[in-house]
């Protein structure tokens, strides 16, 4: 077959990418990813510039040496000595960090964080093809033999308190008829009572995805989540919103007037509505509604994830139940949501008896 032969289109080599192209692809790639991972990366890739500036006097380029990251390790992961637990970054760098707002306090970073950072520039060099410092032998070992260091000392990431039922309710008991109190309980009871949905799922929910399946009960649609990036069409995608769940959202629809776009939306002076809810915002009305309601603990957004699975495994409600609810594909994940209370109900905990 003859292909026609176009003047003004020139034609493309084959083994290389043109920067239209290679722009267009970096920019399907960022759009692609969610908003909280990119500020993630942005943030940690920030701070690696700053510590590479600062430690080394000059500006950070990429590849990085595998002694460069060995030394980000041993700079700000703790180790134990007979001085105590000491780090090998100068407190006068550490310092500098904080006061510019690249780190949040002095000392060694959260393991969870050091490991999150070199996973970023783990990326950073896979992205642009270059030969991978943080895939080096010594590298790996440094940090597995860190993670194990801290697994013997005890220095376990510390998981948000579970907003069970009982908490819950007692939140709930703060949200009056005003418009504010009407949009919290919906909110609430419309992560909780769904599969304890992810903050950004709060925030993300639009109207177009809500069914009304009876007066006061609802399907809404998860199309796009943590575990269903690309948008896939899943049995288990309808999560139901039913009984005070649904009354308390069909309520909150009916007093603001919202037909379309998102559900949860700022409240503005004079009760006129804003754009939608931000991700952080989740977390701020959860710690508000536990200030109010009198409720002591260290409560976040998520836990009203970890609270919808724990109250599920205090109920004896199935795991494969929970994971239709929750999204989870893994048994270990899901698993890693229940908080030790729940084992109180038990019955293998009861077997003697």
């Amino acid at each position: 077959m003859r292909l026609p032969v176009l003047q003004k289109v020139p034609a493309l080599q084959p083994t290389e990418l043109s920067d239209v192209t290679q722009r267009a692809v970096e920019e399907l790639l960022r759009e692609g990813e969610s908003h909280n991972t990119l500020a993630s990366y942005r943030s940690a890739l920030r701070y690696w510039a700053a510590w590479y500036g600062i430690r080394y006097g000059r500006q950070i380029q990429l590849p990085v040496p595998t002694a460069c990251v060995l030394q980000f390790i041993v700079d700000h992961a703790e180790r134990t000595t007979d001085k105590g637990l000491v780090s090998e970054l100068p407190a006068e760098i550490d310092q500098a960090l904080v006061q510019a707002g690249y780190k949040g306090k002095p000392g060694a970073l959260a393991h969870n964080t050091l490991v999150h950072r070199i996973a970023v520039l783990s990326k950073a060099h896979q992205m642009r093809e270059f030969k991978n410092p943080c895939h080096d032998p010594k590298v790996r070992e440094l940090l597995s033999r860190t993670r194990k260091a801290y697994a013997k000392r005890g220095a376990l990431p510390q998981k948000k308190d579970a907003l069970t039922k009982d908490p819950l309710q007692a939140l709930l008991a703060t949200c009056d008829d005003s418009l504010r109190g009407k949009r919290d309980r919906a909110l609430l009871l419309f992560a909780w009572a769904s599969g304890g949905r992810r903050r950004s799922e709060v925030t993300n929910a639009e109207l177009q995805f809500l069914k009304r399946v009876g007066p006061t009960d609802f399907i809404y649609t998860l199309a796009f989540s943590k575990t269903n990036q690309s948008g896939a069409e899943q049995p288990d995608s309808g999560k139901p919103v039913l009984g005070a769940a649904g009354l308390a959202l069909h309520d909150w629809l009916q007093v603001s007037e919202i037909t379309e776009g998102a559900i949860f939306r700022r409240i503005r002076k004079g009760g006129h509505l804003g754009e939608a809810l931000s991700p952080a915002a989740v977390r701020t009305i959860v710690k508000e509604r536990c200030t109010l309601a009198g409720v002591e603990g260290d409560f976040s957004a998520h836990s009203l994830r970890s609270g919808f699975v724990t109250e599920a495994g205090r109920q004896n409600v199935s795991l494969a139940e929970t994971m239709g609810m929750t999204g989870h594909h893994s048994v270990a994940t899901v698993l890693g949501y229940f908080r030790s209370e729940s084992t109180l109900t038990s019955r293998a905990a009861r077997l003697y008896e």
